[in-house]
């Protein structure tokens, strides 16, 4: 019977052995699972982190193009409201006859001098004349049509009078020039 008591006794220690073996297959089962589960919280994590890094990097994006809008074209309200200023300043200045010139040069150069200061303020600040010659070919991007008109000697579509000069904002249009176009085929 001892003999039999070994053969159980062996088989007692297989049979832990094997439940051994069976419970530490169900821990790396477990871990498998359980690490499964971490790459997947980790991929999820790292596609929110790249999605928040794309957003960050469009707003920054969006808000420097939003400065450089602000700083180039925030003023336009204002430069449009000073464009009268030089218009009726030029105006003055050619409507002065030559006989007075002489009589008032010391008045005439005040307003020229007002008149360039005025004109090194725009450039400074990117406003530029948008002055068309007769004969130009009329481009409603830059200018606006105040009449049209049969000229003899011209196309149709050419500037024949300009009335008023337009201005530009860096690249934008702050008024068009006030121009009269041809309306003579040939």
């Amino acid at each position: 019977m001892a003999e039999r008591n070994n053969d159980e006794f062996l088989d007692d220690i297989e049979q832990a052995e094997a439940e051994a073996y069976q419970e530490d297959m169900n821990e790396i089962s477990d871990e498998d699972a359980e690490l499964d589960t971490l790459r997947a919280e980790r991929d999820a994590l790292h596609d929110k982190f790249m999605r928040a890094l794309a957003d960050a990097e469009n707003a920054r994006k969006r808000a420097d193009r939003d400065r450089r809008e602000a700083e180039n074209y925030g003023g336009s309200k204002l430069s449009r409201d000073l464009l009268p200023v030089y218009d009726n300043m030029k105006r003055a200045i050619e409507a002065i006859p030559e006989d007075q010139r002489e009589a008032s040069a010391a008045f005439i150069e005040g307003i020229e001098l007002t008149m360039r200061e005025l004109l090194n303020v725009f450039n400074k600040h990117g406003i530029r004349i948008v002055s068309p010659e007769i004969g130009e070919k009329f481009d409603p991007q830059h200018h606006e049509a105040m009449f049209e008109a049969p000229l003899p000697g011209t196309k149709a579509g050419e500037i024949i009078q300009v009335s008023a000069e337009g201005f530009m904002l860096h690249d934008r249009i702050l008024r068009p020039a006030k121009v009269g176009v041809s309306s003579m085929q040939g």
